[in-house]
């Protein structure tokens, strides 16, 4: 018997399931984010610049390109409660932190090799970022100083902390999830999650659940409390490169090489929807307030000619009639 949310969540995408799509970048996206207020959206592209939109009912209107980053920006993301600061990790060995009152960058931190992956603490104070040669800098957010810098034995792939602010996840290249104590940063626990590398993770916002995703195609569903993991998700045939959690924390959205996006109702692990695409996907990025889902994905392989790399982002969740 599906579920009183599956039938509402249904409903509504019958209702709302266009995509619109976003000039955003002359080369491929590689990350999107909300910030926590929902009004603006991020995007982080290969073109070496941050552009960010302001959500308008139905539409994402460009409000400014940042530029500064002499490589490609491979992750972004949003203060925890500030609507205004976003930071951006580049392979040029800096981080940036941006605001969007004065559109400049009001900090930029060198760090010691080639950035993938960043993520702000939930109480604001501290970035956190991984790097090519699997070094993770923790950075005091006032001061933009290096607080703390971890060197890792094993490949080191997505980074975050838990909701409570009081431990620190990462995902690693031998299925593993390690747990560090923060901010002592001393090994807590290391869990055998997947037989293969272990991609991305994300937490819930309700902070019940926590999600990884991995090369052997699989999303599997963790309890923060008892650190077991409560379901798979197997809808996918390729390794999972990014997934999101709606404002409720009731959908779970996840992404690869497939041409669709796949949103599961976390409760059940029942197929809510899915979305259709052209190409790989590279980030998704749930709305915090309303089910509307933000991605980006590889245009150039899809409907487009090679000789136009679009760096669009799309937006899916929009009513049919928009």
């Amino acid at each position: 018997m599906a579920s009183q949310y599956y039938q509402e969540m249904q409903e509504s995408f019958r209702n709302n399931n266009k995509s619109r799509e976003f000039p955003a970048h002359t080369a491929k996206v590689h990350s999107v984010a909300w910030s926590c207020d929902g009004r603006r959206l991020a995007s982080g592209s290969f073109d070496k610049t941050a552009s960010v939109f302001v959500l308008e009912k139905d539409r994402l209107v460009k409000e400014n390109n940042y530029r500064g980053h002499s490589d490609s920006v491979d992750q972004l993301c949003w203060h925890p409660t500030n609507p205004d600061l976003f930071v951006t990790a580049s392979g040029d060995k800096t981080i940036r932190i941006w605001d969007v009152r004065t559109t400049k960058c009001i900090a930029t931190v060198i760090t010691k090799g080639e950035n993938i992956n960043i993520c702000w603490s939930p109480d604001g104070q501290t970035i956190a970022v991984g790097n090519k040669d699997d070094v993770v800098t923790f950075i005091d957010a006032k001061t933009h100083r290096s607080k703390a810098e971890e060197q890792f034995k094993f490949e080191v792939n997505e980074i975050s902390w838990n909701n409570d602010n009081d431990s620190f996840f990462l995902t690693n290249g031998s299925g593993c999830i390690n747990i560090l104590s923060y901010p002592e940063l001393k090994p807590i626990q290391s869990i055998n999650a997947h037989p293969s590398n272990c991609i991305c993770i994300k937490f819930d916002p309700t902070g019940k659940y926590f999600a990884t995703g991995s090369a052997d195609a699989l999303v599997s569903l963790w309890d923060v409390e008892e650190l077991v993991c409560v379901r798979c998700f197997s809808r996918l045939d390729w390794p999972v490169r990014t997934l999101s959690f709606s404002h409720d924390g009731k959908m779970l959205a996840s992404a690869s090489e497939d041409h669709f996006i796949d949103i599961a109702e976390v409760e059940t692990g029942e197929k809510l929807w899915e979305v259709q695409c052209d190409s790989p996907t590279f980030t998704v990025a749930w709305h915090p307030k309303r089910p509307l889902l933000a991605y980006a994905c590889d245009d150039k392989e899809g409907k487009y000619d090679n000789n136009r790399e679009s760096g669009t982002v799309k937006l899916f969740g929009l009513p049919n009639d928009s």
